[in-house]
């Protein structure tokens, strides 16, 4: 058997580093939205790693809620451009409405995809 003991995070030296209270309010949010430790923060940072942030499922959630809406809507057009007797009822005006809520629904989506993708202010 090794007499060696395996080298290992916990018995090794840590490194100190004094910062101001509001530095390490800041470092703790930002391991906290990258959904990660203070110290596997720091770790990582201190290599060079780029820190990459878990995706928030409340946005998800919403991006998928969007989507199926886009489905429905994208749906009723397809009926109506395709004479379906279900849709014979619709006018101009419920199609122009549909091409709108069409348009609306997509920017809300394009909105929601942009705050998942862009780095937020705060969390």
């Amino acid at each position: 058997m090794d007499d060696e003991k395996k080298i290992t995070r916990k018995n090794s030296p840590p490194i100190k580093v004094y910062c101001l209270p509001e530095e390490r309010a800041e470092i703790e949010a930002n391991a906290r939205r990258a959904g990660i430790s203070v110290a596997h923060y720091l770790r990582e940072v201190g290599q060079g790693y780029q820190i990459k942030g878990v995706m928030d499922y409340r946005y998800v959630r919403e991006l998928v809620r969007v989507n199926g809406d886009l489905g429905r809507l994208g749906g009723l057009l397809k009926l109506w451009l395709t004479d379906d007797p279900r849709t014979a009822r619709f006018g101009d005006a419920t199609i122009l409405a549909l091409l709108g809520r069409i348009e609306t629904t997509q920017e809300e989506m394009s909105r929601l995809m942009k705050s998942v993708v862009q780095p937020r202010a705060e969390s």
